[in-house]
């Protein structure tokens, strides 16, 4: 196993000392659940939150095939396959999205516990909906992110829960005997005029966290763009608050919200549905603005996270950054809200260009930075993935 470990990487994700692609809480559970994996037939086993392979190459390093496989970031999936593929391990897993599909039948769910209860409600009631009967999940995380709130969880939906003694900072629920199954329905609220739609681990939920809400104060009256050809860009959308808010604030005006979670997108979809507003807003999964050709947007409003996977991190930001110069024409504008205390500024005058402060509170700051003119072609930067080879995305 330990093979196995040393063998993984982050990428495309960030890279850097401190960062890993596997711990001792993906050991745990793999330790824990070994003898019910050797029990297990093809397409009985599937594997929810993995942060970049640890579990379900693990398990299929073992033999397990058939392996089903949802992890929520675009970065952690790419990281999954890239991971696979040099292990010659591709072949053993599909990946799947967060629905009934994912867990039907299941007999044997290996889960990474989400920080988020409501996300672990979510996950819970779905297995206890769709998998057999039988199912055993075997959930674990590291113990500075878990909480006893996590085994109520767990107990909404299961009648036996199990609790292993702590390894290397690590612990793993062991829960049986599935009930009260749903779907899971994301959680409703009227914020700014808008219905905002959340499922459980969105950045913020059914909210308007206090930068979103300094930034949304602040943007300009009548920006540039908002065409089909040119569309309103909000990078790392999460729920869609502000796509939403563009969207009917500026009439007529065409929207592109992205963010790498696939439960943002999931709650920035239904955000625009509630609002009506799908038409002019699309939503997609990329890894930051993968999709976008280069200086073909005008407007892009960011507030940018700092977790990759579990881990704080400052290394997210200035990648972001330096998509946004790629996609962003000269002359175009990035609005963007940040904990002052990051003191953002330097690196987006060095990435993007000219940059002045718009607003200021008390732990949030606004800036508008303009795209130079003769900025160098970023074309390669985090779109095309070239620099992300030499590199060492939920808030």
């Amino acid at each position: 196993m330990s093979t196995i470990f040393d063998a993984l990487r982050r990428w495309p994700d960030v890279e850097a000392p401190g960062l890993v692609a596997g711990d001792a809480a993906d050991r745990l559970i793999l330790d824990e659940s070994a003898g019910l994996r050797a029990a297990a037939g093809p397409g009985d086993i599937a594997v929810i939150n993995d942060a970049y392979g640890a579990l379900t190459l693990g398990a299929a390093h073992a033999g397990a095939h058939g392996i089903r496989v949802h992890i929520d970031a675009i970065t952690g999936e790419r990281a999954l396959d890239a991971n696979a593929s040099r292990l010659g391990l591709a072949d053993q897993f599909r990946s799947v999205p967060l629905d009934a599909e994912l867990v039907r039948g299941a007999r044997l769910v290996l889960l990474r516990l989400p920080r988020s209860l409501d996300a672990l409600r979510d996950i819970a009631g779905l297995i206890a909906a769709h998998a057999d009967p039988s199912v055993v999940v075997v959930a674990g995380g590291r113990l500075k992110h878990m909480s006893v709130s996590m085994n109520e969880v767990l107990r909404e939906h299961f009648g036996q829960l199990d609790v292993s003694h702590a390894r290397q900072k690590s612990r793993v629920l062991i829960a049986r005997s599935p009930r009260d199954g749903r779907d899971p329905v994301p959680a409703a609220a009227r914020v700014e005029g808008l219905e905002v739609r959340a499922y459980g681990g969105a950045f913020a939920g059914a909210r308007l966290d206090i930068g979103t809400r300094l930034l949304l104060d602040n943007l300009p009256d009548a920006p540039v763009g908002g065409t089909p050809d040119d569309p309103f860009i909000d990078l790392a959308c999460g729920t869609g608050i502000i796509g939403a808010w563009m969207a009917s604030r500026y009439p007529g005006a065409q929207v592109y919200a992205c963010d790498q979670s696939d439960v943002a997108v999931a709650s920035a979809q239904a955000t625009m549905l509630a609002n009506g507003i799908e038409d002019r807003v699309a939503v997609a999964r990329d890894d930051m603005l993968g999709a976008r050709p280069p200086a073909s947007a005008s407007f892009i409003t960011l507030n940018p996270p700092f977790h990759s996977a579990a881990a704080v991190t400052d290394l997210l930001a200035p990648r972001m950054f330096a998509d946004v110069a790629r996609v962003l024409r000269p002359g175009g504008q990035l609005w963007c809200v940040w904990n002052s205390g990051l003191k953002y500024r330097p690196l987006l005058e060095r990435a993007i260009g000219p940059t002045r402060q718009v607003a200021r509170n008390a732990k949030f700051t606004v800036t508008v930075s303009t795209r130079r003119r003769g900025l160098p072609d970023r074309s390669l930067v985090a779109g095309g993935g070239n620099p992300r080879d030499s590199a060492a995305s939920i808030r």
